[in-house]
């Protein structure tokens, strides 16, 4: 396989991957087409490659700012803005998982804390509150293990996986 195929390829599956996560799929071919390439690219060389407008572009580049997965890049002499993609799969998957947990954990947390207080009571209730607070319990759990994710280098998280599965 040539090059050219091997990151076409790659394109198309990063994107399917990350629709699957509930992610944008251009937002996700954005992402990938900037990993894929060793030089940082413009608006114009990513709408090219991927066939899209400039404002699907744009505003697909700057959702990729806000996630901290990719960053603006001048080029001393050029007026456009350049963008580039970490190389670091570790510290992508990092903060990754920081930004999903801002975005779909946190406001989960927010809202359970929020239905814990029922001034009611019975056994509806009651069974109603427990699992309230079962839910909050859990996600409060899961969102302590990616804060652990992120606070910690790839070592801890190889021996923490080796204890799991040993």
């Amino acid at each position: 396989m040539k090059l050219e195929e091997a990151k076409e390829e790659f394109i198309q599956a990063w994107g399917a991957l990350g629709s699957s996560w509930g992610i944008n799929r251009t937002m996700s071919s954005i992402h990938a087409l900037l990993m894929a390439n060793n030089e940082p690219l413009s608006t114009e060389d990513i709408m090219a490659a991927l066939q899209i407008s400039r404002g699907n572009a744009n505003m697909n580049t700057r959702a990729l700012i806000e996630w901290g997965l990719v960053k603006k890049h001048r080029i001393a002499g050029d007026r456009k803005e350049f963008f580039v993609a970490g190389k670091d799969v570790w510290e992508m998957a990092r903060q990754i998982a920081k930004e999903r947990r801002k975005r779909e954990l946190n406001p989960v947390i927010e809202s359970l804390e929020n239905l814990k207080d029922i001034d009611e009571n019975g056994e509806e209730a009651e069974s109603f509150k427990k699992r309230i607070n079962d839910l909050h319990d859990f996600t409060s759990e899961i969102s302590g293990l990616v804060d652990k994710f992120t606070r910690n280098d790839r070592n801890w998280f190889y021996r923490s996986l080796l204890k799991l599965l040993g």
